[in-house]
């Protein structure tokens, strides 16, 4: 009988030995987990200030919503996977749909021409990846922003609320027709290029507001332009920068 009380015991604490074992796996594996994914998000903090200093305030952008909001933004949320690590580099990457994410400067470069105040609602031309539209979203009341391609409208969409962007409306439509539902607009960005300016899109631009755009023929012959609508209605074109964006797209 003392046998058997003895063996009952031994294997108890096998028993034990075996659960506090999985159990020392389980919590290790989530401690290990833990620290990896902090390392992670700590490396794109890193790359995120390094392409603010070195790409961006060193070309000469100064206003600092735009700067805090390149700096809110993760941007590696808003490129494919296998493209991450290269989320921050100095040029535009590959989304899909022969569509690209912007270089950085360009995004902050248009963001700061623009001059978006918090109280403003922003229409943007073409959606891509969302990446924009975040930005925006950060310094703007509200941001409406059309993609012509569904399957990047849906995954755009995804993203942002993903990322707590509640303050931007996703639209699949055709831009050259903006958004007359909710026009006039304080200020219209365009980040495909049509062959020249679409004159829906500065009808739906309010008295005071601005539009930036590319235009251009073709890849070698695009340049961004300011267009300014004063109080009045009048319109006034401005050539500023040589850019390379992908064309615009009707239905």
């Amino acid at each position: 009988m003392g046998g058997n009380k003895t063996k009952l015991i031994i294997k108890n604490r096998a028993n034990i030995n075996t659960i506090f074992n999985i159990y020392l796996r389980y919590f290790l594996f989530v401690f290990l987990f833990t620290i990896g994914c902090t390392q992670i998000t700590n490396d794109y903090v890193i790359q995120r200030n390094n392409m603010l200093e070195n790409q961006i305030k060193k070309r000469g952008i100064k206003d600092q919503s735009v700067l805090d909001a390149i700096m809110e933004v993760k941007r590696h949320e808003f490129v494919p996977d296998n493209l991450q690590r290269l989320a921050y580099s100095d040029s535009p990457l590959p989304i899909g749909h022969d569509q690209t994410i912007s270089q950085p400067y360009i995004v902050a470069y248009m963001t700061e021409y623009l001059d978006v105040k918090k109280y403003h609602k922003v229409l943007e031309i073409g959606t891509g990846s969302g990446y924009q539209a975040a930005v925006l979203s950060n310094i703007a009341e509200h941001v409406y922003t059309i993609e012509i391609v569904e399957p990047l409208a849906i995954k755009a969409k995804e993203i942002l609320k993903k990322n707590n962007y509640y303050n931007v409306t996703v639209k699949i439509g055709d831009g050259y027709k903006g958004w007359e539902e909710e026009a006039p607009f304080d200020r219209v960005m365009v980040t495909a290029a049509p062959k020249k300016i679409p004159e829906m899109l500065v009808d739906q631009l309010k008295n005071g507001g601005k539009m930036i755009i590319p235009v251009g023929e073709n890849v070698s012959q695009q340049y961004l332009w300011i267009i300014e609508k004063d109080e009045k209605g009048k319109v006034e074109e401005k050539k500023i920068l040589p850019v390379r964006f992908v064309p615009m797209v009707k239905e």
